[in-house]
């Protein structure tokens, strides 16, 4: 007698079969990876020391730009012309407690008291332009007091205000020599 040969060959998968192993696979891709972030550049938490640097560096600038903070500094908003609106800075912001300060027409140290803004009173005012300079102005908050130059060189530190001032007016001789600074 002949033998039969029962032919029983998988060509592929069930439907059914393939629908678990993405379910499966899906299950373990959430579980661990679920909390892993893709390390993007953040900036960091504006300074005084790098508040310049961020803001220019940041997507928002696009050649002239205003900062505005009120709630005593916790919140700032970007501005980046003079016809839009202000924006919200979304990044960090460590600026608590700041008093800024600029010298008048006798070069003595004056507190800036600036406006209201959404019925809060501004604690800092900075405009950067395309050139690269900003407000030329002096800051203090608990942990020091900062000169922050309108163009030339980087923010410095300060032990008060009156020694932020001093060089400020340094400074000021240098460039309105003749040529010394150069």
């Amino acid at each position: 007698m002949p033998r039969l040969q029962k032919c029983t060959s998988h060509k592929g998968f069930t439907l059914i079969e393939l629908l678990i192993v993405i379910l499966i696979v899906s299950i373990v891709y959430f579980l661990g990876f679920s909390g892993v972030e893709i390390n993007k550049k953040k900036p960091k938490a504006l300074t005084p020391l790098n508040l310049k640097t961020n803001i220019v560096n940041s997507e928002w600038f696009n050649g002239h730009a205003t900062l505005l903070c009120i709630d005593k500094c916790k919140i700032c908003y970007l501005r980046r012309d003079i016809r839009s609106a202000f924006s919200q800075y979304a990044n960090g912001i460590d600026l608590t407690h700041i008093k800024a300060y600029t010298l008048d027409a006798s070069d003595s140290l004056v507190r800036i008291e600036y406006e209201r803004f959404n019925d809060k009173k501004i604690c800092l005012k900075m405009e950067f332009y395309d050139n690269g300079s900003s407000t030329q102005i002096i800051l203090q908050n608990d942990k020091g007091t900062y000169f922050l130059p309108a163009y030339f060189g980087e923010p410095k530190t300060f032990d008060s205000p009156e020694d932020a001032q001093e060089y400020w007016l340094e400074n000021s001789r240098l460039v309105s020599d003749s040529g010394d600074y150069y």
